[in-house]
């Protein structure tokens, strides 16, 4: 497991950038430094790794938040292998998993977790980590339940919106349409947003949104029929 990069500018707000695993994913943890309180943002590969370094800073985990139903950030079957994941951290420390409604069933499938391990959140929807607030954000595409979290100034995209592209539309359950209405949803948020995206796939780990428009051609596209002739749909 790579080393934490602490990303929280302001002293309350904890939020560490973990890159982990063969496909350069991004984990995180969020939370509250003054109560210790924190979730995961997709926990996946080295399920003991996580745990031991929220171990050694003493962090009280309490959610798990699941941007989407692949194995690579949820864990499950891949490719033949068996990724580590939402179900050997249930073992070890049971907590809720907060999954977008439409994205359960998905994580049910790969992850045979219970629906009583899952709350299903909708778009808007808040959950408090201490003071800490972290708004969920459906933004469908990638796949039918995919979201993101934001926290403050801070967008935690998983696989929906990265430094210099966006998530894969050909894959089952995507929908190019979709993702052009999710991608002028977080065009709309203010440039200070810090992006935190779902793999280390750009040329740096993290950017402002202001950067990402500058970088990335998918956050500046409105047009919807250019969209379909490059993406298809």
């Amino acid at each position: 497991m790579a080393e934490a990069s602490g990303l929280g500018a302001e002293s309350e707000l904890i939020i560490e950038q973990i890159e982990i695993g063969p496909m350069q994913n991004y984990t995180y943890i969020i939370g509250s430094r003054e109560t210790r309180e924190v979730a995961i943002v997709d926990p996946a590969w080295d399920i003991n790794g996580i745990l031991d370094h929220l171990a050694e800073r003493e962090y009280d985990l309490t959610a798990v938040f699941a941007t989407h139903y692949h194995p690579d950030h949820v864990g499950g079957s891949m490719g033949g292998h068996s990724v580590e994941g939402i179900a050997e951290l249930m073992n070890l420390k049971p907590v809720k998993i907060y999954a977008n409604k439409h994205e359960a069933d998905g994580i049910k499938k790969v992850t045979e977790v219970s629906d009583s391990d899952l709350v299903k959140v909708d778009s808007g929807d808040t959950l408090k980590l201490g003071p800490i607030e972290v708004e969920f954000l459906h933004t469908p595409g990638h796949t039918p339940g995919s979201q993101c979290f934001r926290i403050k100034n801070t967008l935690v995209s998983g696989d929906t919106l990265f430094i210099n592209g966006c998530g894969r539309v050909d894959l089952p359950g995507s929908n190019s349409d979709d993702m052009f209405a999710s991608m002028r949803k977080l065009a709309d948020l203010p440039d200070d947003t810090l992006l935190l995206p779902g793999h280390n796939y750009g040329h740096v780990p993290n950017a402002t949104m202001g950067e990402t428009k500058e970088m990335n051609p998918y956050l500046r596209m409105d047009d919807i029929e250019t969209w379909r002739s490059i993406m298809g749909g």
